[in-house]
């Protein structure tokens, strides 16, 4: 399938770096707001067309599905003008800032016949489906604790009185939103939707949150939820069972570890992955397409729904009001 890009970030080269990987997509053309950058970006990964017009992106007969990595409360206008000209929409995390936009692009979706896919790639992975098959060996999950803390390039700009759009409640940003998805993934993926779930956060001047903690009460257990952008950790993820305890290298793992509670014996239960990593879900989201598979579409949709509807209520909770949800 022939597709495009929003967004000239390290991200979008990333995704297409991996689509030439995968060999399910081909790139037709990128778009910037800026012609200037969508030229040099499209220099850049050697492709023709290029468009700083999004209405003539979205109406281009030559692109099948178009990838979307603009700043987070674009991506509802974007994924809609999209999806009624027929394209189906690969859009980055998080997929949209509420479950309003949610909805309403899932039913223009359905309207028209096309495919809305959310970008949480490490879902996907080998060593993430490696973890739902050797979670069993440790028995009753009595704890978890998931984290993804790591301190934003961009602090420094909005300490010295700026605000980057990661920070920025006009920009749907937060480190909820930006990091704390990766490990509520992982969460979800593994345990299912949690019975309640609280967040407590630092709130910054912007009015987003610059780190916070996520509880996620099981009915056996508390999985504890840490994120932030506002400082760093080096410790491992942890999954702690009444048999043994798994360790992971982080909420997108690499590197996977079973350790028994009673013998202490250490065992590596990871597996090889690509470096590249988004080539799975390429990989998962156009065989979707190409095989029609309902049920598969509709478990994704689910799961999104579930984040969202999550990283939404513990954030208005909060008062964290972004400018979409106005």
């Amino acid at each position: 399938m022939r597709f495009a890009t929003i967004g000239t970030n390290w991200i979008t080269s990333t995704f297409i770096e991996s689509a030439r990987k995968s060999g399910k997509l081909t790139l037709k053309a990128v778009y910037s707001r800026s012609i200037d950058k969508a030229k040099d970006f499209a220099a850049k990964h050697s492709v023709p067309l290029y468009f700083n017009d999004i209405t003539e992106l979205a109406k281009h007969p030559e692109i099948d599905i178009v990838y979307i990595a603009s700043p987070n409360s674009l991506h509802f206008d974007h994924a809609k003008l999209l999806l009624e000209n027929n394209k189906h929409v690969i859009c980055e995390k998080p997929i949209f800032s509420n479950i309003k936009e949610f909805t309403e692009a899932y039913t223009i979706a359905n309207n028209h016949g096309v495919y809305l896919f959310e970008a949480i790639r490490n879902i996907h992975t080998p060593n993430i489906n490696q973890l739902v098959k050797q979670l069993p060996k440790i028995g009753t999950i009595r704890s978890a604790l998931l984290h993804y803390v790591q301190y934003s390039s961009r602090y420094d700009a909005f300490l010295d009185g700026d605000t980057p759009n990661v920070f920025s409640t006009e920009f749907s940003g937060g480190a909820l939103v930006d990091l704390g998805v990766y490990p509520l993934s992982v969460a979800i993926k593994l345990f299912g939707k949690p019975v309640t779930y609280s967040y407590h956060p630092t709130i910054l001047r912007s009015g987003v949150d610059g780190n916070g903690t996520l509880i996620l009460q099981y009915n056996e257990f508390v999985c504890t939820i840490i994120c932030s952008k506002i400082s760093h950790s080096y410790i491992p993820s942890e999954i702690h069972g009444e048999t043994g305890t798994i360790i992971m290298n982080s909420a997108t793992p690499t590197s996977l570890e079973l350790i028994n509670n009673k013998t202490k014996e250490r065992e590596s239960i990871s597996v090889n992955q690509e470096d590249l990593d988004m080539v799975y879900e390429i990989d998962a989201f156009t065989n979707i397409i190409e095989n029609n598979d309902h049920h598969a579409y509709m478990k994704l949709i689910q799961f999104s729904e579930t984040i969202l509807s999550i990283t939404e209520t513990v954030r208005k909770q909060n008062n964290i009001i972004f400018q979409t949800d106005k």
